[in-house]
């Protein structure tokens, strides 16, 4: 054994299973004490007290502990700065070594920097690994052997690049973590009450096994995933793994497992979209400027003309835009939504409200259950035609064609605009062409009981193009 006491501190890798920084410290320790941190420099800065994602996160640690107690050992957790927190308990535990899983974001680049040179003072070493990701940083290059800036032949890099290694499963014996006995001075009560946040109700269950459970009743319905991906109102059209693989509780190697496991276009087009998310992450690695400005830096000097009062409809679900407006009732709600519905709010507020793409992206990560910096950034720019694989200026969803066609029974809207629920199906896209005695009839007064359109798609196409122009 390389060390004789490591501690493994997980943050984006909530799990037991196919955990590489865990299975490594228990290869190379004697014994491991598994240590997560509530980090107060992201919590205070949560102003709602409600947040879903800490009920995520406390949820998926209740049932990582107990099943560490169930296993003679348990899950020692703190609270504070971790760039103290984690260099004082390594050292009080008399602990040789730290292992972490790799995070790419900026805030947690410079907090792991950090920590590893306050243990290197300590004599404490700090391991790293990639655990997130499938290929990390400038694994991936082009042919000037700098980053790819566009997706299909990254993706093609990728595939080319990819061999088992990079999904194996990483299986630790769980028997190499510190006993409950060793742990006991350690452990402390760590309520909602102490971390200053409330348990709310989630729409999906948290932790690893609730993860598994999802993968389990997603793969019947792999092989279609191509065919009905895009359609809101499909339950399964989608995996709804999101969130899992925002906070770990699977990896995504398992994911890529089962894939690869099979040959039809579902599961192709499934591994397409798992290959965007690594996509996304190596921009945000390499391109950290995204952060804060466009991936074009050009479009830096793009002046949006948006006005406050369109933006606070776009958030409250009042454009008079029904496929808009169920879409951010729905998020709202849930804190959740669905893909092909992200594009076109995103496009709405960006292409039609003429709103920097700025405010809707932090509008998602205040509120977004499955936030994720990279993938979150990265859509919102794609969109807003600002970022990496970005077509020029005509990226525009017409708002109402694409409720056509992906909601063409209004199953959706219905759903969350009960208000719109006597409307026909072929009606209910825009149903503004109603007149007054219509809308008596039919339940429903615009500019009363739904809003009126707050602005003219056809006029706004026209005046984002010209936006672009310079």
């Amino acid at each position: 054994m390389r060390y004789c006491k490591s501690v493994c501190w997980i943050r984006r890798d909530l799990r037991l299973n196919d955990n590489i920084a865990l299975s490594s410290a228990i290869a190379q320790s004697k014994e491991v004490v598994l240590v997560f941190v509530f980090d107060s420099n992201i919590l205070g800065k949560l102003k709602n007290k409600n947040d879903r994602r800490i009920t995520f996160i406390y949820e998926s640690l209740l049932e990582l502990d107990q099943d560490l107690r169930e296993k003679g050992s348990a899950l020692v957790v703190l609270q504070g700065d971790p760039k103290i927190e984690i260099p004082q308990f390594s050292k009080r535990i008399k602990a040789n070594a730290i292992f972490v899983n790799r995070d790419y974001e900026p805030y947690a680049k410079k907090r792991d920097k950090a920590v590893q040179n306050t243990c290197k003072k300590l004599g404490i070493v700090f391991n790293d690994y990639k655990d997130h990701v499938i290929f990390e940083g400038n694994e991936l290059l082009n042919q000037s052997g700098k980053p790819y800036k566009v997706f299909t032949p990254y993706k093609n890099k990728w595939l080319v690049e990819l061999n088992k290694t990079h999904y194996q499963n990483h299986k630790p014996n769980l028997k190499g973590l510190s006993s409950i006995k060793k742990l006991r001075g350690e452990l402390s009560d760590w309520s909602f009450n102490t971390i200053g946040f409330n348990s709310v109700k989630l729409w999906l269950k948290p932790g690893q096994s609730a993860a598994e459970n999802q993968l389990k009743q997603f793969l019947p319905h792999l092989n279609t995933y191509d065919k009905y991906r895009d359609y809101p109102f499909i339950t399964n059209g989608t995996s709804h793994l999101s969130v899992h693989l925002r906070f770990g509780t699977l990896s995504i190697r398992s994911l890529v497992r089962v894939a690869l496991n099979s040959t039809n276009s579902g599961a192709k087009t499934w591994l397409s979209e798992l290959i965007w998310r690594d996509f996304y992450q190596m921009i945000l690695d390499q391109f950290p400027h995204v952060v804060k400005g466009c991936f074009n830096q050009k479009y830096e000097q793009i002046q949006w003309p948006g006005v406050e009062r369109h933006f606070t409809l776009w958030c409250q679900g009042m454009t008079g835009f029904p496929i808009i407006d169920s879409a951010m009732r729905c998020f709202n709600q849930t804190g959740w939504m669905h893909n092909r519905l992200r594009m076109i709010v995103a496009s709405f507020l960006t292409k039609d409200l003429l709103v920097d793409w700025r405010k809707g992206e932090k509008w998602f990560a205040k509120y977004l259950l499955d936030f994720d910096l990279a993938s979150n950034n990265g859509g919102w720019q794609w969109c807003a035609s600002t970022g990496c694989d970005a077509q020029p200026y005509f990226r525009i969803f017409n708002p109402i064609t694409q409720s056509k066609k992906f909601d063409p029974t209004g199953n959706f809207i219905r759903q969350y605009l009960p208000e719109l629920n006597n409307f026909s199906n072929k009606h209910i896209h825009w149903p503004h062409l109603a007149d007054r005695e219509a809308q008596i009839k039919l339940g429903c007064i615009f500019g009363k009981n739904y809003p009126k359109p707050i602005v003219d798609h056809t006029e706004q196409r026209i005046k984002a193009l010209q936006l672009f122009k310079f």
